[in-house]
């Protein structure tokens, strides 16, 4: 068989296919491939990280810490701080640092700056 009568070919069995489903193949193919190299991307570039999820935990499980926030807000409290009393038990997450509660994304209220 030679390359013409090969194309050939390719061109006959192409025909027969409706162009919308070739397209539509086509897509889903792409996509496929682009989330399966995304997926190995940023699989391989945790491989680097020293550190374990359960090497050490940032929040208490205890209803005991250092500082507390409120599972529904983006502050944290020192334990001496008059916002503290304002949240309900049910919402309150314990941190063992001030740390901790930062790189949890809160921050620091501006009720307990003078303590």
């Amino acid at each position: 068989m030679t390359i013409a009568e090969a194309r050939g070919k390719c061109k006959n069995v192409l025909s027969r296919i409706p162009r919308d489903i070739l397209i539509i193949a086509v897509l889903l193919l792409a996509s496929s491939a682009s989330f399966g190299l995304g997926y190995l991307a940023g699989r391989d570039a945790g491989q680097g990280s020293t550190l374990s999820p359960d090497a050490s935990p940032l929040v208490v499980a205890t209803t005991s810490g250092q500082v507390v926030a409120s599972k529904n807000g983006t502050k944290y409290y020192l334990p001496g701080c008059s916002g503290v009393d304002r949240i309900s038990d049910a919402n309150k997450v314990w941190f063992v640092s001030a740390v901790a509660a930062e790189s949890a994304g809160y921050t620091l209220s501006a009720t307990c700056k003078g303590l």
